[in-house]
């Protein structure tokens, strides 16, 4: 899944309203977002219309309205997304990323005890 195509932080916005709602029309993917943006509707148009270009996402017309739905899973753009940041900022060591966000980070107690029962959790796999 590593040729996912990119996409901008905010035609991330409208994926992600399409991810948690689809099928879902133009004019809800619009009401959705007005709401929670400062963009018009012709923005929201446009980056649905970027989107369906890039092939993350397709339409069907239902009488005069199109009702969007994804073609990729969110699963699967955020592991690829995941993969080419660790890529780009970390050489793809992991464990680099791991201490560098722990370093930078302030953990309570509570914080450091879930991240080891994860860590023991993974490694009884």
């Amino acid at each position: 899944m590593s040729n996912l195509p990119q996409i901008s932080q905010a035609e991330f916005v409208v994926m992600d309203v399409v991810w948690r709602y689809a099928p879902i029309s133009t004019n809800d993917v619009v009401d959705r977002l007005v709401k929670t943006t400062e963009w018009t509707p012709k923005t929201i148009q446009t980056m649905l219309s970027r989107l369906e270009k890039k092939g993350v996402i397709a339409h069907r017309k239902e009488s005069r309205i199109f009702v969007y739905y994804p073609l990729i899973e969110k699963e699967a753009y955020s592991e690829a997304e995941g993969k080419n940041y660790l890529d780009r900022f970390f050489d793809g060591a992991f464990n680099q990323m791991v201490v560098s966000f722990l370093n930078k980070s302030v953990l309570s107690a509570d914080d450091i005890d879930e991240l080891q029962a994860i860590l023991d959790a993974k490694r009884k796999q």
